[in-house]
């Protein structure tokens, strides 16, 4: 059988949709926890990532920090962003969520900063090939932003962020394609979950029922997304940095 890693670095991350696909596709998913949920705040802790040699595919997923915060987190983040790098090289595939994604995009020579807006709630998106990514509308949840890495082909943004980009064998999305209405009831079951999201000015259970509305379309996007990394990301050419 196939196996696919989730990299869950926080306690409330839920694979979703996405990880709802990759089991339909025969996966095994093995889930790593990187913060756990006593150390959730106080999170710089040490982690010692699996052997990436035993898995098919590497789901690095969102997390709640940001990834040029080495002095919060630098314990586990400069590592992971080492093994990500030699995943990468490996040829392993890679698909890279929100935090994820930033990951590989600082793993593969870019650079991750804060934007100058979040992007919060659901929202569409200028995609420069439909098969891949389509506009959406797809969830956000984000106040960084990466630059993408030489070499990268971006195939998608907003106003605001790069959204998706294609390197290698590697799938970087700053937006949130496992997104249901499990997943953002777990988000929003932090206190400071809910401050974040009505600090941007939205209300709570708008947001909620979008959720709801949006979650069939948004299902068959993320079975189509991830058929399309199995098929034609996940096979191409090993690109080395």
């Amino acid at each position: 059988m196939k196996r696919a890693l989730f990299i869950d670095h926080d306690h409330i991350t839920n694979g979703g949709l996405i990880q709802h696909q990759f089991e339909a596709r025969g996966f095994e998913v093995t889930k790593f926890l990187v913060v756990p949920e006593a150390s959730y705040e106080a999170p710089n802790v040490v982690a010692t990532f699996p052997d990436f040699s035993n898995f098919d595919v590497i789901v690095p997923m969102g997390a709640p920090w940001g990834v040029w915060e080495d002095g919060r987190i630098g314990n586990w983040l400069l590592p992971e962003l080492k093994w990500l790098k030699n995943v990468h090289n490996a040829g392993i595939p890679i698909f890279g969520i929100c935090f994820g994604g930033q990951l590989m995009a600082r793993a593969l020579g870019g650079s991750v900063a804060r934007g100058p807006k979040a992007e919060v709630g659901w929202y569409p998106l200028m995609s420069d090939d439909q098969s891949i990514i389509p506009n959406g509308p797809w969830f956000q949840y984000h106040w960084d932003r990466w630059v993408t890495p030489k070499g990268a082909t971006e195939i998608a943004r907003t106003p605001i962020a790069s959204q998706a980009f294609i390197m290698g064998r590697t799938l970087g999305l700053q937006f949130h394609p496992e997104v249901n209405i499990n997943v953002l009831n777990l988000w929003l079951s932090l206190e400071s979950g809910c401050v974040e999201v009505e600090g941007e000015g939205l209300n709570l259970e708008i947001l909620r029922a979008q959720t709801i509305a949006e979650e069939p379309s948004a299902n068959i996007r993320a079975i189509n997304l991830v058929n399309y990394f199995l098929k034609s990301i996940a096979t191409a050419d090993i690109k080395p940095v």
